[in-house]
């Protein structure tokens, strides 16, 4: 008995998770990707509760979230791990408090912990050179990859936007690629001479050989005239930065930041900056500032004479 009532309550909370998330993506438009973490991190709590005498999403308290926290700490969770957790709670109960489905917050009272913000790690401007020459362009799918790997670069767009481009989203006369980012927000970005001449060459040599015949809206495509994908990005880049001798942790995010750190490098506005990321916030970009600021003062300290 005690195991159907189990089943029953289990099965309840993950409808409650569902319906939750099915409102974020009402709402706010996110993304699968971001859901699917909402999801995973409820799901997780909702197990454990059940684990601890079997006390339903709903019900639990301040003091069960702050145990359950506490349970991922000893497990070893990082800090932007338990960081992203909360804020996954914090965003389920405000719902459900809104929803009427709770008298009381049980996140009101728990802060969030302050994470140090990491510098991200980048490229030199000769490191990027060395990655967009590792693609062999004799073949259809290096010429491809070259063209991705310039449009990410003179774009700074993220690694999903990038690969479900369509054809129609490049404007080849106004030197342009129309992005929808995240919460369904539209921006236009500009791609640079050099971006769009490998993405004429790409279309004109290698596109047509990869679809052979078949029909497709997506702009970088497979051998097999399907769609690429973020892991087939990911690893291609590994491949690429590899023979390019550049033995130093790169995802494309990498180049992302390698786009904003050099844009502010050579006086750039942030606010400009800003824009072209998709950043909603400009806290988000300043980040951006400090790796910038610290190549100021080496370049300050090699050539002024009272450096």
């Amino acid at each position: 008995a005690s195991n159907a009532g189990y089943c029953v309550m289990k099965a309840s909370s993950h409808s409650e998770i569902d319906a939750f998330c099915d409102a974020l993506w009402l709402e706010d438009g996110l993304s699968r990707n971001t859901l699917d973490s909402y999801r995973l991190d409820l799901r997780q709590f909702a197990d454990w509760l059940q684990t601890q005498g079997g006390v339903a999403l709903l019900a639990a308290d301040q003091a069960a979230i702050q145990d359950y926290l506490a349970h991922k700490f000893r497990a070893k969770a990082r800090a932007s791990s338990a960081a992203r957790l909360l804020s996954s709670l914090k965003r389920f109960y405000r719902h459900a408090l809104r929803q009427n489905m709770i008298r009381v917050d049980p996140t009101l009272r728990i802060d969030t912990p302050k994470l140090p913000r990491a510098l991200p790690k980048t490229l030199t401007e000769a490191d990027v050179e060395s990655l967009l020459s590792a693609p062999q362009l004799e073949q259809p799918l290096g010429l491809r990859d070259r063209a991705m790997l310039e449009v990410l670069y003179a774009s700074g767009l993220r690694v999903s936007e990038l690969v479900t481009l369509k054809v129609p989203q490049v404007s080849r006369d106004m030197g342009v690629v129309r992005v929808l980012g995240k919460g369904a927000k539209e921006r236009l970005v500009p791609l640079g001479e050099e971006a769009l001449a490998w993405i004429e060459r790409y279309l004109r040599e290698a596109r047509p050989q990869l679809l052979n015949g078949r029909a497709s809206d997506a702009l970088f495509v497979t051998s097999r005239a399907a769609a690429m994908t973020r892991q087939s990005f990911w690893h291609l880049l590994k491949r690429y930065a590899l023979q390019a001798g550049l033995h130093k942790p790169i995802s494309p995010h990498t180049l992302r930041h390698a786009f904003a750190t050099h844009l502010l490098n050579h006086g750039a506005d942030l606010r400009v900056v800003q824009l072209l990321l998709g950043h909603s916030d400009i806290s988000t970009t300043q980040i951006y500032t400090h790796v910038a600021q610290e190549r100021m003062k080496q370049l300050h300290a090699r050539h002024h004479p009272r450096g």
